[in-house]
């Protein structure tokens, strides 16, 4: 008796040794079972080892295994949830929450140390889908192509108009030899690279504020064709998250963390074997400190992702601000949005000239509540002499809105060589030529194109075949094909509403405005960044014409204007050309008559960008009781004489207030409560 039980001890012990290392929670159940569920819970462990055993070749399908979530769970489409997690689960610490976006499961150490922002879903989708493409075009010149999950035969979306059911030549001509160009490359022999493996002739990626390092993971099992993540923050506490999100998702062999200051990490890498193939810049408010570094530190023809959230300085509110950051001034105005876009991107390659390097934009846009540019970086001295001529100052009218660009530069042709000179101007005079009004002077800002269609189609066209890779693919859809049918050769907007206010008139329905310009003989289209942009190559003085001939049809009290207003001195001239209102068929997109998701609205209350974390790892929670405070503030009237202005009245002004030095906005209120008290 005694010695079977020894034996059976004995046999135990055995199993234990050797089950122990692997599962923690299976070490529990077989204290409390028999010898065959030893045996049994043994052979299911020998079968499922430990995917770190096999980093070299594991994919991202696989990473589920170790999340404390269930499988299902990570399909890219299904919704992104932040749930909290019982501590006995392994690889968690007590009170840890696991959030869940895309293919990655990040550990959170608490709701208070970390911030996530499920808004910023959509920049991280986006940026998923550029780099893929991009390193689609890098590799391929290196005969290795790139498989993506869920990607099959590429379904071409074409935007260009239809002319009697017949598509464009030209469109039909480029479909066809882009097929022919594949037909031709599927009889090559390449070598392939998938997601979640290191590829040795891939990119090398760093992203300078990876914070919990979510958006690196996602590139780890995401965007195939890498061949290391570097997930830096200066923060001790985000770098050993970073670390344990790496493991935790089964990425170490690819994401490494690192502790340092963004930009010394960048300054290092400036040699030209050790530069990175693609730099991610995404801090709270300005990236300004990092420019000068990324610049240099991204390799030839790499590709710079740089995102803006102070939209507040670009906008407009601080252009002094604006202007000791990115060395250009900011115009509040309803063009506001694109305007911050070509800042961003003037300051880009002003940064860039310096080390006699320039930038290539390959899609820029305004969503939310940031911008976020994707630029290629290149060397070459005589591509940069040309940057002067890609910058414009800019005159804005402060009465009616209308503005003028003034390039920085002039450039002129001389058989195979090129003059460059000193731009002649202004375009303007001292005061409107259409209101009287002064002009405000903004920029300089970026005058060239924002995006290179030929590559945002390629987005377009991936994520159209492949709308189950991204929760957000109808978004990134309809962003993109906006971007597509935006005119590049025209810079800004001119926004509807704001036309009609200018002169006090009803707004014209949208469909029957650019019918005119279009009738007119001028160009229009939409604008990504605003949604009653009207982006024309048609000077102001046509778009004034139009608005007189409909306010003909929709008459304005003239008496109510003053005579020094800007829609008394509009109205008061005759147009020299007669709208035609009729409505054109094309005038409408095909992005609107597709009805694709083009601007959504606020997902959530409090919704916009989260507070800043504090030096100690938390965060601080002013921003977020502010924005509750002043939450709906004009709906809600105030009774308390305390939170009321203490300004002098109107008629103090005038010398006419029976309440002298006592007088402010509030003394009606104090009387009335004084009464009350009285009684």
């Amino acid at each position: 008796m005694l010695a079977r039980t020894t034996l059976q001890v004995s046999f135990r012990c055995l199993c234990l040794s050797l089950a122990f290392p692997k599962k923690r929670a299976s070490f529990l159940q077989i204290l409390t079972t028999g010898r065959s569920c030893v045996l049994k819970n043994f052979r299911t462990m020998d079968s499922k080892k430990e995917p770190e055993q096999y980093q070299d070749t594991t994919s991202a399908d696989a990473d589920s295994t170790t999340t404390a979530v269930p499988k299902e769970d990570t399909d890219p489409s299904s919704s992104t949830e932040s749930s909290q997690t019982s501590s006995t689960e392994p690889g968690l610490l007590p009170g840890e929450t696991v959030v869940k976006e895309g293919k990655a499961a990040i550990l959170f150490p608490s709701a208070n140390e970390v911030f996530y922002n499920p808004v910023q879903e959509f920049n991280r989708d986006l940026t998923c889908a550029v780099i893929t493409e991009f390193a689609r075009e890098q590799l391929a010149q290196k005969g290795i192509r790139i498989l993506v999950p869920g990607e099959k035969d590429r379904v071409v979306v074409r935007l260009s108009e239809e002319k009697n059911g017949m598509v464009d030549q030209e469109a039909s001509e480029q479909l066809e030899n882009e097929q022919q160009k594949e037909e031709e490359a599927d009889e090559k022999e390449y070598i392939t690279a998938s997601v979640g493996e290191r590829c040795e002739q891939g990119l090398c990626v760093l992203e300078g504020l990876a914070a919990s390092g979510l958006r690196s993971v996602r590139f780890a099992l995401e965007v195939p064709g890498l061949k290391s993540i570097t997930a830096n923050d200066y923060s001790a506490k985000a770098a050993a998250l970073i670390a344990r999100n790496a493991q935790h998702n089964n990425v170490s062999h690819m994401l490494q963390a690192s502790q340092r200051d963004a930009s010394m990490v960048m300054y290092e890498a400036r040699g030209r074997k050790e530069r990175y193939d693609v730099i991610d810049l995404d801090p709270y408010g300005s990236p300004s400190p990092f420019l000068d570094a990324a610049v240099q530190a991204v390799s030839e023809g790499g590709l710079l992702c740089v995102t803006c959230t102070d939209m507040a300085v670009m906008a407009g509110n601080s252009g002094e601000t604006c202007y000791s950051k990115y060395g250009s001034m900011s115009i509040k105005s309803r063009y506001c949005h694109e305007m911050a876009l070509r800042i961003i991107l003037h300051c880009l390659d002003q940064r860039a000239a310096v080390y006699q390097r320039y930038i290539e934009p390959l899609l820029s846009v305004s969503v939310d509540f940031y911008i976020r540019v994707f630029v290629r970086v290149r060397t070459g001295q005589a591509v940069v002499k040309n940057s002067a001529s890609k910058q414009a100052l800019l005159y804005n009218c402060v009465g009616c809105g209308a503005f003028s660009l003034q390039r920085m530069g002039k450039r002129t042709s001389q058989g195979k060589h090129m003059k460059y000179s000193a731009a002649t101007g202004p375009p303007v005079g001292p005061n409107c030529e259409h209101c009287g009004q002064r002009h405000q002077l903004g920029g300089p800002v970026w005058a060239e194109p924002l995006h290179d269609i030929k590559f945002v189609q390629k987005i377009l066209d991936a994520v159209s075949g492949n709308p189950t890779r991204f929760r957000t693919s109808k978004r990134i859809e309809g962003v993109l094909s906006m971007v597509t049918e935006e005119l590049q050769d025209v810079p800004l907007y001119y926004a509807l509403d704001h036309l009609s206010s200018t002169v006090h008139c009803n707004t014209p329905p949208m469909l029957q405005f650019r019918s005119a310009l279009l009738h007119a003989g001028y160009r229009v289209s939409f604008s990504h960044a605003c949604k009653n942009a009207v982006k024309t190559d048609a000077p102001a003085g046509v778009l004034w014409d139009i608005m007189r001939c409909w306010e003909k049809s929709n008459p304005v009290k003239r008496e109510r204007l003053s005579e020094t207003s800007p829609a008394q001195r509009i109205l008061s001239t005759e147009p020299t050309l007669q709208a035609c209102f009729e409505i054109r068929e094309d005038a409408n997109p095909q992005s609107r008559k597709r009805h694709l998701t083009r601007f959504q609205e606020n997902p959530q209350a409090n919704w916009g960008p989260k507070a800043r974390a504090r030096a100690g790892g938390g965060i601080s929670s002013e921003l977020e009781d502010k924005r509750k405070h002043f939450q709906g503030k004009r709906k809600k009237p105030i009774t308390d004489s305390s939170q009321l202005k203490s300004l002098p009245c109107k008629k103090f002004r005038k010398g006419t207030c029976t309440h002298g030095d006592k007088c402010c906005y509030s003394h009606e209120l104090e009387q009335e409560t004084n009464e009350d008290k009285m009684d």
